[in-house]
């Protein structure tokens, strides 16, 4: 038996090709270099190594059909040398699919599973994806949930249906709804929060999100009490209109009531009862999804809340 090394790896001249016109170059290499650190295609953007038409770019440059890309040398992983999963994490995403076609795949992500690797993790939800469907060959994710929230998260497996669904977010064709757990007695008044989000960094080097009329970007969500547990805490449901990161946690506190379970914008004592009841994860879950689909009809999917949430809310309700 030989065993051959790994090819030395060489330049690449990758020409783009008129379906990836407009896709900023960051994605366009994170989606080619599968495999390689993202912190190493940002070095390699920020070195101006990574080329286009001869000259070096930014990485939020949006490329133009027929643009000559300049990739340095660097090791991609054969695509039969995946990192391994365990069996267990991937039977649990088979498992969590709710709607698939030929071009879509919707999951009910659990809490505590990132949507993609990095910051530390070697793989997330697509990194799993890719290994379940590995004759997908453009398998993307078509947005983001926190990793400790939970609910509808949407995969596209072919590029036209990634571009139509990301049209789709940036207008109004997309309708998400999340239900949270929050501390006190929501006020049926509070109907709509609209407060500008911006982002600021911590000594710790921890990105947080704060409310800043200034410089922030508008943001508004849309609320509706679904359930309430005397002053105790409201079982609410949100409804982004904008897209901003951590957009519900931060509104939620902005409006007075923190959601349950969360470790950087929450209430400590309050996410201890609730720990205390079983409740130990992010109260936090996307469970309605309205998109339209490039036939002119609409998907409509609902996701159930998981047994740890279930079990709580029941202990939330029942006689002291």
């Amino acid at each position: 038996m030989t065993t051959t090394a790994p090819s030395t790896p060489a330049v690449q001249l990758l020409e783009v090709s008129p379906e990836y016109a407009g896709q900023r170059i960051d994605n366009f290499l994170l989606a080619r270099l599968k495999g390689v650190p993202k912190t190493l295609i940002y070095r390699i953007l920020r070195k101006g190594e990574v080329r286009v038409n001869k000259g070096r770019i930014k990485p939020e440059y949006k490329l133009q059909a027929g643009d000559i890309v300049r990739v340095p040398p660097v090791r991609v992983p054969e695509r039969d040398e995946p990192v391994p999963l365990a069996q267990g994490l991937l039977q649990r995403l088979e498992a969590s699919i709710v709607f698939e076609d030929k071009a879509l795949i919707v999951i009910n992500k659990p809490c505590g599973i990132a949507v993609h690797g990095g910051s530390g993790l070697t793989y997330g939800v697509i990194e799993a994806f890719r290994q379940l469907r590995p004759d997908c060959k453009e398998l993307e994710l078509v947005h983001r949930l926190d990793r400790d929230t939970s609910g509808l998260l949407m995969i596209a497996k072919k590029r036209s249906m990634l571009r139509h669904l990301h049209t789709a977010l940036r207008g109004d064709g997309v309708d998400k709804r999340y239900m949270a757990l929050v501390r006190g007695n929501w006020a049926a008044s509070i109907k709509q929060v609209r407060a500008s989000l911006g982002k600021s960094n911590l000594r710790s080097g921890e990105r947080m999100v704060e409310v800043d009329e200034e410089e922030g970007k508008e943001s508004v969500t849309v609320f509706k009490v679904l359930r309430r547990f005397g002053d105790f805490a409201t079982l609410i449901e949100a409804k982004p209109i904008t897209g901003r990161t951590h957009q519900i946690r931060v509104h939620t506190l902005h409006a007075g009531h923190c959601i349950a379970g969360d470790t950087k914008y929450g209430d400590d004592d309050f996410s201890k009862e609730i720990r205390d009841l079983g409740g130990k994860r992010l109260f936090l879950h996307a469970y309605m999804l309205t998109v339209p689909l490039p036939d002119g009809s609409e998907l409509k999917l609902q996701a159930p809340v998981d047994d740890m949430w279930a079990k709580t809310v029941e202990r939330l309700s029942a006689p002291l």
